[in-house]
């Protein structure tokens, strides 16, 4: 896939999430295989106001390369002035929001709430490729607002009228947050609708669905999000199975433990412990998921202080799994 001058190989990228996709996250599923990754959403407000955890949040890594910076607001002028400071961390591309159901933030005009107003939508990109200059914009949509509002072509359209290089579409509307089902036949449509990349984003666990995705939708590309909680090796499954038709399994429990601990290993060196250990619990939750006894795994992580303190429940966790 090319956005913009950009090439991207492989199949698959991991989705901008908000408090999970962080630098030691990121850096991680590249590892994995991703093609390419996305900050976290960062506010065009908090970054035109100098605010500093808007600065922390854009830092990207050699590491995690390419990646692109994400950014949301409602204001043309506003996201369009807040591309200055985010073009100083040296992104391969410019992410804008579309999509976040939170509603702290579509509540406030920004992310999905944008779908019920395509004009100002449009004014948005244009806004900020003109800031952007070469570095190539992309949109992250939704289906529609609700089932009576399914607009998903409409912004697309708009979209690369106004300069975007690419469009990643998610097929569930913001009424339906993540509920099921997700809505194939759109992110076709969108296809067809423009000639820029769509990159299909929903319910893709592994490499099956990210099949089904790719043979419904005809889309170009592939995003990964909850998916990819607290299975960072998603990514390797899912090209193993696009490039070769092999299902990997889930890793054993201790292989998941190894990961874990140096998932929030790094997470802790880059945040600090006492920052990344809250940031942790519910990272290190995640990877238990399906294990014997996990309920209680997670009471105890839910609680989590301490480097050691987690060492010693993964140290239980292979003790009472790995038998």
């Amino acid at each position: 896939m090319e956005i913009g001058s950009l090439k991207i190989n492989g199949h698959v990228s991991l989705a901008p999430m908000a408090g999970v996709a962080d630098r030691a996250f990121r850096e991680l599923c590249v590892g994995y295989g991703a093609s390419y990754v996305v900050s976290e959403m960062i506010s065009s407000k908090g970054v035109s106001l100098g605010d500093r955890k808007s600065k922390q949040l854009m830092q990207l890594s050699e590491t995690e390369r390419p990646a692109g910076v994400q950014i949301f607001g409602n204001d043309p002028e506003i996201m369009a002035e807040s591309v200055k400071t985010v073009l100083g961390v040296h992104p391969q591309f410019v992410d804008i929001n579309m999509g976040c159901p939170a509603p702290k933030i579509a509540g406030n005009g920004g992310g999905a709430s944008l779908m019920r107003n395509p004009e100002l939508a449009e004014q948005i990109v244009a806004a900020v490729k003109k800031a952007c200059g070469e570095i190539p914009v992309t949109v992250k949509i939704r289906a529609g607002w609700d089932f009576d509002t399914i607009n998903a072509v409409e912004m697309a359209k708009r979209a690369e009228n106004a300069g975007a290089a690419a469009v990643t579409v998610h097929g569930r509307t913001r009424q339906q947050m993540y509920a099921p089902p997700v809505n194939h036949e759109i992110i076709a449509e969108v296809k067809k609708a423009v000639s820029i990349p769509v990159v299909g984003n929903g319910d893709i666990t592994d490499g099956i669905s990210a099949a089904k995705m790719l043979e419904d939708t005809n889309c170009d590309f592939l995003m990964v999000g909850r998916g990819a909680l607290g299975r960072p090796w998603v990514f390797q499954q899912i090209n193993a199975y696009l490039n070769e038709g092999r299902i990997l399994p889930e890793p054993p429990v201790s292989e998941r433990m190894r990961v874990m601990l140096n998932h929030i290993q790094m997470l802790c060196t880059y945040k600090g412990e006492r920052v990344g250990i809250r940031e942790a619990r519910k990272h290190a939750a995640w990877y238990t998921k399906g294990i014997r006894g996990a309920a209680q795994y997670r009471r105890e992580l839910g609680m989590l202080e301490s480097i050691a303190q987690l060492e010693e429940i993964a140290y239980k966790i292979c003790a009472e799994n790995c038998k």
